[in-house]
Order: structure tokens, then C-alpha cells, then sequence
């Protein structure tokens, strides 16, 4: 297909531009119907399982809350209105086809940047973890982790609000946000590998200490590793789940657009969406405490059926 140029309503609107694509349209709303529906009820499964367990630290509960919180909103919200899209091309219903793009446009980009400053919230928490040690739970607190918290959809609101203004504006909202979130995260990684390597080598030549503290320590640094694979798994799996349609964004050309890569968008947010559905199962698989209170609460509706 010829490239030409379009504005907003005649590219993601219009006849001519995806009258020819309406078996991927439909293709793709069946999946993201599925997913929609998995996101739903798997992150809902986690709130509640969080809900119940005590065992993990407070603050770091906020943040896993709010990262489950955004994903439910993804499968119960952001995914219906994408369907919502996708069905009024196919069903040539222009009148809303447009504020259904832009709606779905504006609370993907939302939800999509808080899940990205959560993540990278729990990396640095990890780090503190690590560098604060007794003064860790002195510093990170409730109130704290609240207002991070919070002051993440705030910035993320005020941020998405831009695509109903344009959505050049809006995309540089989003490389200015995951080049951020993604340079802190990875050094925040890094710096943990680094300093509990030199924490090793330390202890390992200062090994005289015997006996109960020794244990304590040891099972400490176990359930402190535990808990870094645990966040360490869901944030690369959110890159790559992310990271084929930050590509494709990356390569849209602002004014013309080939078919392809229209069609390249459209398949790479399925990926994005599907990074909603995958992180309950990741919660699960990763920490077991929250694995050990959705099998209760399954139990126990098993038992009301």
C-alpha cells in the first residue's frame, strides 16, 4: 500500500485505510476479548490473595497492590474499549470510532505508566532493602509508599491527558517516561548484583560468627534474594511484552503510514495487554505466599459451590 498522508480519523478511522484488514481486526478482538476476561479474574485473585497475607512487608504490599490494581483495569477498562474500537472499524461505525481510539489511546498510555513507575518503584525498594538494612523499614514506609504511589497516577493521568490534545505530544510523554523508569530500574539492578556480590566476598572472609545469628542472617538474605527474583521476573517479562510495540511506535512515521505497520501496532499492543494476564500467574509461580492464598481462596469457593 502506498504511503500517504492522514490525519487522525482517516487513519485509525476510515474505510480506506482498514477496510482491508477487518479478519485481523476480528482476530484480534476474539484473543483480547480471552484476555480481557483472564486479566479480570487472575488479578482479582491477587488482590484478594494480598488482602490475606501478612507475611509481606507493608509498603512492598502497596506496591504489588497497585501494580495488580492496574492490571485489572487493564482487562476490565483499556482492553473492552480497544475491542470496543476494533469491532466499530469492522462495523464501519465512524461516529465512534474515534473517541473509542482515543479514549482506549489514553487509558492504555495511563495504565501503562503506572505499571512501568510501580515497577520501578519495586526495584528501588529492593535496593534500599538492601543498602538500608535494620534502617529499611524506618525509611520506607507506609505513608511513604502511599504518595509514590499516588503520585504515580497522578503524573501518568496529567501525562496520557495529552493525546486528546496530540498525539505527537503524548508519544514523547511515553519515551521520556520507560527511558526513565528503565535506566533506574536497570541501575538499580545492577547496583544490588554489585553490592551483595562485595557483601559475599566480605562474609565469606570475615566467616567466624557461628551459630543462631549466622542462621538468622543466612535466612534473611535467602528471603531477601527470593524476593528480588520474584520482582526481577515481572519486570522482564513487562519488557517484553512491551518492547515489540515501543518498537513499532518507534518506527511510525508521524504523518504517512504503510498498512504494515498499522497493522504491526494493532498486534503489538495485544502483546502489551497480554502482559496483564501474565503477572498474576508470574505472582504465583514466584512468591509463595501469595501462591498459598490463592489456593485457599480457591478452596473456599470451591466450597461455597
Amino acid at each position: 500500500m502506498e504511503m500517504k498522508n492522514f490525519t487522525i480519523e482517516e487513519l485509525y478511522c476510515s474505510v480506506e485505510f482498514t477496510g482491508e484488514v477487518h479478519g485481523e481486526l476480528v482476530f484480534l478482538s476474539v484473543i483480547n476479548t480471552f484476555l480481557s476476561i483472564t486479566a479480570f479474574l487472575g488479578n482479582t485473585l491477587i488482590l484478594v490473595a494480598l488482602h490475606k497475607d501478612t507475611s509481606i512487608h507493608p509498603p512492598s504490599k502497596i506496591l504489588y497492590r497497585n501494580l495488580a490494581i492496574t492490571d485489572l483495569c487493564v482487562g476490565m477498562i483499556a482492553e473492552p474499549l480497544q475491542v470496543a474500537y476494533w469491532i466499530s472499524v469492522v462495523n464501519k461505525r465512524w461516529d465512534i470510532c474515534y473517541y473509542t481510539y482515543l479514549t482506549a489511546c489514553f487509558l492504555s498510555v495511563t495504565l501503562c505508566s503506572v505499571s512501568l513507575i510501580t515497577l520501578t518503584a519495586i526495584s528501588v525498594d529492593r535496593l534500599l532493602a538492601l543498602l538500608l538494612g535494620l534502617r529499611y523499614r524506618q525509611v520506607v514506609t507506609l505513608k511513604r509508599t502511599h504518595l509514590i504511589a499516588i503520585g504515580g497516577w497522578i503524573v501518568s493521568v496529567v501525562g496520557a491527558s495529552t493525546s486528546f490534545l496530540n498525539l505527537l505530544i503524548v508519544s514523547l510523554y511515553q519515551y521520556v517516561v520507560i527511558a526513565f523508569c528503565s535506566v533506574t530500574t536497570i541501575c538499580a539492578y545492577t547496583k544490588m548484583i554489585f553490592t551483595s556480590l562485595r557483601q559475599n566476598q566480605i562474609h565469606g572472609q570475615n566467616h567466624v560468627v557461628q551459630g543462631q545469628s549466622s542462621q538468622v542472617n543466612t535466612l534473611n538474605k535467602a528471603r531477601y534474594r527470593k524476593a528480588v527474583y520474584s520482582a526481577l521476573w515481572v519486570q522482564v517479562t513487562l519488557g517484553i511484552c512491551y518492547l515489540p510495540y515501543g518498537i513499532a511506535v518507534a518506527l511510525t512515521p508521524q504523518r504517512g503510514m504503510p498498512l504494515s505497520t498499522y497493522l504491526a501496532l494493532q498486534f503489538t499492543a495485544t502483546l502489551v495487554y497480554l502482559n496483564s494476564s501474565l503477572n498474576p500467574f508470574l505472582y504465583c509461580w514466584k512468591i509463595t505466599e501469595v501462591r498459598q492464598a490463592v489456593k485457599e481462596t480457591l478452596q473456599q469457593l470451591h466450597f461455597c459451590t
